[in-house]
């Protein structure tokens, strides 16, 4: 436990400093989430869900933390601005693990709807967040979430009343900043009330070539007749770290769309666990990976079908080249009760080298006998015979290659329902396919 250990001194030493900069309904699961940690620690390949990362060996290294929340000196609005053409949004940014508050776009919100940092939410409004904050994320049953529980001090709210409709999509961006080695513990609250709408996409950035670990826990809680797309764009570089745990509860009748999209990265750890609490509930879960060189992309989901006549539906599509990791493990459980289920899972890979390495391991697990579910898993490379049409019509050999490698990951892409995010993503799919694409074209911080 001597990883541990070093955690655990320092929320002994630090945990009145922790408690001060952060909110009474954070710090009210904060001594449970220690004691969850301390019996459990950092989840091993032991475990089933984490077998094919070594999640423990990520927090080894001598990490610095801003637990005193000190400001990070730059003008973030009028240096960043990640723009998706032809796109409206209501931009947010997080430094770190910091909301800033500074112009924050309230003009472009409509009917209550509510974007604002989690410590200030939950200091303004504590019997909102309190109803929800850590209720899913489970800090017994997951190391993780409970290492993130026990350090937390801010994050992002988000709040849409009943029966409003969002009009703009929702931008977050988390933007990492360090002169040190610094570790950054995350969390986001979104809470969508009965009959709601609502269009997110957080992007993940790097500004600094420092080493980064980022700990992000996200809950979601979509009510009766509610819809939620949630998109999550990780663009960041080969010293990054990022382990992210995303907990989604689906009432009556409620829509769900995730999706995951991993272009730059150095290690990324994703976990995705759904409950259908509600009948007639559909999720549509996407997964797009990029990977070259020595990266490493793993996604874990559980999709729990605790009720009846619900609908999932997953589809996660890997590239890999070089000496590139991938790995998917993706569980559909169907409860004894929960009948007229359908559910469908696929995975597939596409291995550019051959040094690059692809574990998948679709599952399902059935105790309802009145349902439609299937899974399926494939791992391959590219197709000779279609690299050798193309060549035959005047495509040079690497120009065919990344044309199928794009018409491959296009499929998840399309999936998204915003037509503007989806021209964008096929943009920059492109670019990183042909090896142009590193930072952000209009961001100043990362120029």
């Amino acid at each position: 436990m001597e990883i541990e250990k070093q955690y655990i001194d320092l929320y002994n030493e630090a945990r009145q400093m922790i408690n001060e900069h952060s909110a009474d309904a954070l710090n009210a699961v904060r001594e449970k989430a220690f004691k969850d940690f301390r019996q459990s620690g950092f989840p091993t390949k032991k475990l089933e869900r984490y077998k094919y990362t070594d999640v423990r060996q990520l927090f080894a290294p001598n990490y610095g933390l801003n637990l005193q929340r000190l400001d990070i000196p730059v003008a973030r609005y009028d240096a960043f601005k990640c723009d998706v053409p032809n796109l409206s949004t209501s931009l947010y940014m997080v430094v770190n693990d910091q909301f800033c508050s500074k112009r924050l776009p309230k003009e472009e919100l409509n009917d209550g709807i509510i974007v604002d940092s989690l410590r200030n939410a939950a200091s303004e409004k504590p019997e909102l967040v309190a109803k929800y904050y850590s209720r899913i994320a489970d800090t017994g049953k997951d190391g993780i979430t409970a290492f993130n529980t026990m350090l937390a001090q801010d994050g992002v709210f988000i709040y849409v009343p009943r029966n409003v409709k969002a009009e703009r999509t929702i931008q977050v961006v988390n933007i990492l900043r360090s002169d040190v080695d610094l570790m950054v513990n995350r969390r986001v609250l979104i809470i969508l009330e009965e009959g709601a709408e609502a269009t997110m996409l957080f992007c993940d950035d790097t500004a600094d070539d420092r080493n980064f670990l980022t700990t992000q826990v996200i809950e979601a809680y979509v009510a009766d007749n509610a819809s939620l797309e949630l998109n999550c764009l990780e663009e960041t570089h080969k010293k990054n770290v990022r382990v992210s745990n995303v907990y989604i509860e689906q009432q009556r009748n409620s829509r769900v769309n995730h999706n995951v999209i991993t272009l730059h990265n150095g290690i990324t750890r994703n976990k995705l666990d759904l409950v259908f609490r509600g009948e007639g509930s559909e999720c549509f879960c996407n997964g797009c990976v990029i990977a070259d060189n020595s990266q490493h992309v793993d996604n874990n989901t559980v999709i729990e079908h605790a009720v009846g006549h619900c609908v999932s539906n997953q589809l996660y599509k890997y590239v890999l080249d070089d000496n590139a990791v991938g790995a998917f493990a993706g569980l559909i459980y169907v409860a004894k009760d929960a009948q007229k289920t359908l559910s469908h899972e696929v995975n597939q890979n596409l291995c550019a080298s051959k040094t690059a390495r692809m574990y998948t391991q679709p599952m399902l697990e059935i105790y309802a006998d009145d349902v439609q579910c299937n899974h399926g898993s494939t791992v391959g490379q590219l197709n000779d015979a279609a690299l050798f049409y193309m060549q035959q019509r005047g495509i040079s050999k690497k120009e065919a290659k990344l044309l199928l490698q794009f018409a491959f990951i296009g499929e998840v892409i399309d999936k998204m329902e915003i037509a503007p995010l989806r021209e964008h993503l096929h943009h920059l799919v492109e670019k990183r396919f042909r090896g142009e694409l590193s930072k952000c074209e209009c961001c100043k911080l990362c120029r």
